[in-house]
This record gives structure tokens, sequence and C-alpha cells, in this order.
């Protein structure tokens, strides 16, 4: 029982920080702080409209792999752990 509430712990913290990275970089270098960005370069373009384009969705793929490979970790260090019960992966019910 323990086990699986420290992973749905931790896996909520995770989620909340990845999605406070996609907001700051979605709608935060997107729109926020567009004009600051915007005196920055990047080719061609201002960085701020770039941002609002292209590079707030080059955040997001990332995110969704940094996601992917932390909770795969958190997945087989749970299932690795003795819990008492059984080795199956723990459920949110806990």
């Amino acid at each position: 029982m323990h086990v699986a509430k420290a992973y749905w712990r931790r896996q909520l913290r995770r989620t909340g920080l990845l999605l406070v990275a996609w907001a700051v970089a979605g709608l935060g270098c997107s729109v926020l702080f567009v004009e600051q960005l915007n005196r920055i370069s990047f080719g061609d373009m201002p960085f701020g409209f770039w941002m609002a384009q292209q590079g707030s969705i080059y955040v997001f793929i990332l995110l969704i792999f940094l996601y992917a490979l932390l909770s795969g970790r958190a997945d087989r260090e749970a299932i690795l752990e003795p819990d008492g019960e059984d080795d199956a992966a723990p459920t949110p019910e806990g």
C-alpha cells in the first residue's frame, strides 16, 4: 500500500512540474513575455514569434519524451520494490 501511494504522489508531482514547464514555454514565452523575447533574434525572426510558432511545440514534444522516460523509470522501480502483496504495478486506487 505504502509503495503505491508514494508512487502516485511522485507521478502527480512530476506531472504537475512538467505542466508548469509547458505553461511557461507555451503561454509565457509565446504570449506573456513575447515583447521581451522579440528583442532576441533567432535566425531572421524575433525569438518570441519563433516560440509562438514552433518553439513551444518543440518544448511540448521534449516534455512528452521526458515524461515517458521518467515514468518508465518510476514504473520499473515500483515493480522491483516488494510491497508485501503481489508484484503487479501499483494502481491509483491504492
